[in-house]
């Protein structure tokens, strides 16, 4: 059964994290991609455990369900081929600063030319209009001048960037729903159109959400920081044998907290009679919850807490994720078997159609895998493409 995005077709100029998970969620739903890559190959080739070179595990994680084209886009006989394939594509993807696609001519204005209602999308570090759009950008100085990496400054003491690649991976799900979104105007409309995704822009407006908070109001009417998020006592509670996340948020989760924890002390407290109440005083909140929940075994209260609405979890490692029974149960890990790396563990697209199931329908492609059959789809012949692979301008696997 096809995925939602069937007959979508999209040409792929990105590396590293944000371009290639996010055309990767795409083809996850259904849309032949084409990821274009430089001589040398995606730089997450070469990125984590590998069996075989330029195979290594990020890029395995983010390239699934896609084909390899080889081009050197510096030599005007690639440029060309390039532009004879995107006369029959829907959407293109790059994540280039926008003064390499110009450099480059590959701007929405050329790809519009041979291809009238092209969506075409750029995703980079800052928006070109402003002062920093010819700044280059990484996930780790986005988390930094978005505020990320400040709220551990506000909780711990110093800014520090949080062990996940949160912009590059945020910033992939805004491109996602862009894309998606320019598909369905221009099947309303018959119309493409440019986007533009900037990271600092994104996770400013994902940062400031909940933490805009007091500044929300003109003038400001209390500081920036939703309060109970900058509490240093919000972490999971250590039990007598390991630890635990319990959130007894909500006035009926409290309530039915202190009832089966033993607490019914709290309900009588001023301190903690509403929502509100505790949020105020989240420190005094979280250290009764502390005191409370160090007195049992985390199993004791996974299976006290298990059966009510009170968000009760384990906490996970990365490895006992591995072992979930709520993962396992819905087929979230999968295992595939890769013609040159051999068994694989691949995670499921995580929302479910019930039409137009998203699925993993083809292997991560090695370098250069599809180079002659897409330049042969494009119209090349072979004289043309054996041309373009003796000038370096592209490269075939073997």
């Amino acid at each position: 059964m096809a995925g939602p995005l069937e007959g979508v077709k999209i040409l792929e100029l990105t590396a590293v994290v944000l371009g290639p998970w996010a055309c990767q969620m795409l083809a996850d739903m259904g849309a032949e991609v084409i990821k274009v890559e430089p001589p040398y190959g995606d730089s997450n080739r070469s990125l984590g455990a590998s069996r075989n070179p330029k195979m290594s595990a990020l890029y395995l994680t983010c390239n699934r369900n896609k084909r390899s084209l080889i081009l050197d886009l510096k030599q005007p006989s690639a440029r060309d081929a390039i532009m004879k394939i995107a006369e029959d594509v829907d959407v293109v993807i790059h994540n280039n600063r926008p003064q390499v696609m110009t450099k480059l001519g590959l701007e929405y204005k050329d790809f519009k030319a041979v291809n009238d209602n092209i969506i075409y999308c750029g995703t980079y570090g800052y928006g070109k209009q402003g002062p920093y759009g010819a700044k280059g950008a990484l996930d780790d100085s986005i988390q930094s001048i978005s505020g990320i990496a400040w709220l551990t400054q506000m909780v711990q003491g110093e800014p520090r960037y949080l062990p996940t690649i949160v912009c590059d991976k945020t910033t992939a799900l805004y491109v996602v729903n862009a894309v998606s979104a320019a598909l369905y105007h221009r099947e309303k409309s018959g119309k493409g159109q440019e986007i533009e995704v900037p990271m600092f822009e994104s996770m400013v407006y994902y940062n400031m959400a909940e933490h805009l908070w007091g500044n929300t109001f003109e003038p400001p009417i209390g500081k920036a920081g939703y309060t109970r998020l900058m509490s240093d006592h919000r972490k999971p509670y250590k039990t007598k044998d390991g630890y635990i996340a319990i959130l007894p948020y909500l006035d009926a989760h409290w309530k039915k907290f202190c009832e089966l924890a033993g607490r019914e002390d709290l309900l009588e407290d001023p301190r903690f009679a509403t929502l509100s109440d505790r949020v105020g005083n989240i420190d005094d909140t979280y250290d009764e919850t502390a005191k409370t929940m160090v007195n049992r075994t985390t199993q004791e209260w996974l299976d006290l807490f298990g059966t009510t609405s009170v968000p009760t979890n384990a906490v996970n490692t990365l490895d006992s994720l591995l072992d979930d029974p709520h993962l396992n149960e819905v087929g979230f890990w999968q295992e595939i078997d890769h013609p040159t790396e051999g068994k694989l563990r691949m995670t499921k697209f995580p929302v479910n159609f019930s039409e137009t199931p998203a699925e993993n329908t083809r292997h991560q492609p090695v370098m250069g895998e599809h180079t002659r059959a897409i330049l042969a789809e494009a119209g090349l012949s072979q004289d043309e493409i054996q041309a373009m692979l003796d000038s370096g301008a592209t490269k075939a696997a073997d």
